[in-house]
């Protein structure tokens, strides 16, 4: 069976990070190998949560992984709490993966104009270092701009878009993917949850940047922006890469899984906090 590390936090509330990944990754026919970049009571969007930072654990247990000859299929990395934790990431890189090794990082340092807490220029830096040894990277336009330009211009670049509208808008995102591209030669980038209120219905788009071609998936937007949907996206993907499924592929069948969990969240009147009804379509992505 081959296999996927996920090097994310566990959070104890709240549908994100590896309580999202390994059932996803595991239904779709993976291993999901999970090493905690920190154990939270809950996600951070609550108004209160209790974190214990597990940087100091990864050492003792990448040398047990070590001693056992692990050799994973894939690496999937997400949430870290700073830029140690990304030196660690980069380590793991170094001692687990080999050329035939599928590496999607998730960039995760913002969202809507906004850089998370957990942002500083030192994180944004090995972030950079990070996606320049990734296969795919899954990016919202945030965290795009941030690493492109860092937060101030970030701001202004964010300002800028919104000036924008129909197809300059996504035209000028289209040119985001192509920049990172450039920059930091990553092979598959996918911008994703764009806002693209231009027409009658409401949508949100993910940008495929691929083989210097560019092509949107779009799906009519429901409801708000729920916890960890952009866990559950990437960890589709990821759980695909290594079964060697085309990245567009991956893209329609994440937003199809993803339409029908927030549908039901919407129905229900979850809270965002707590992410979205995914688990009873988990089988759809094992039937797709």
């Amino acid at each position: 069976m081959k296999k996927i590390a996920v090097l994310n936090d566990l959070s104890g509330l709240g549908k994100c990070s590896l309580t999202a990944a390994i059932p996803v990754i595991s239904a779709m026919g993976v291993q999901a190998c999970p090493l905690p970049t920190a154990i939270l009571s809950n996600q951070t969007g609550y108004a209160s949560y209790y974190c214990d930072d597990y940087t100091q654990h990864m050492d003792a247990i990448m040398d047990e992984w070590e001693k056992r000859g692990f050799r994973p299929d894939g690496i999937y990395t997400g949430f870290l709490a700073g830029e140690k934790q990304a030196d660690k990431i980069l380590e793991f890189i170094h001692r687990f993966s080999s050329s035939d090794t599928s590496i999607l990082v998730d960039p995760v340092m913002g969202d809507q104009g906004r850089a998370y807490d957990i942002y500083s220029p030192q994180l944004c830096e090995k972030m950079r270092a990070l996606i320049s040894q990734a296969q795919v990277i899954t990016p919202n336009l945030t965290e795009a701009l941030l690493l492109l330009y860092g937060k101030e211009e970030m701001e202004k670049k964010w300002a800028s878009l919104l000036q924008l509208s129909g197809k300059e808008y996504l035209k000028e995102i289209e040119s985001l993917g192509s920049r990172l591209h450039e920059q930091y030669q990553v092979p598959g980038i996918v911008i994703t949850g764009v806002d693209d209120q231009d027409g009658e219905i409401k949508q949100i788009g993910n940008l495929i940047w691929e083989n210097n071609e560019e092509t949107w998936v779009f799906s009519e937007k429901t409801g708000g922006s729920y916890s960890g949907t952009g866990d559950l996206f990437a960890s589709v993907l990821c759980g695909g890469m290594v079964q060697e499924i085309c990245l567009k592929a991956l893209v329609h069948k994440a937003v199809r899984f993803l339409e029908k969990a927030i549908r039901d969240a919407v129905k229900e009147g979850t809270d965002r906090n707590d992410g979205v009804c995914f688990e009873k379509y988990l089988y759809t992505l094992w039937e797709d």
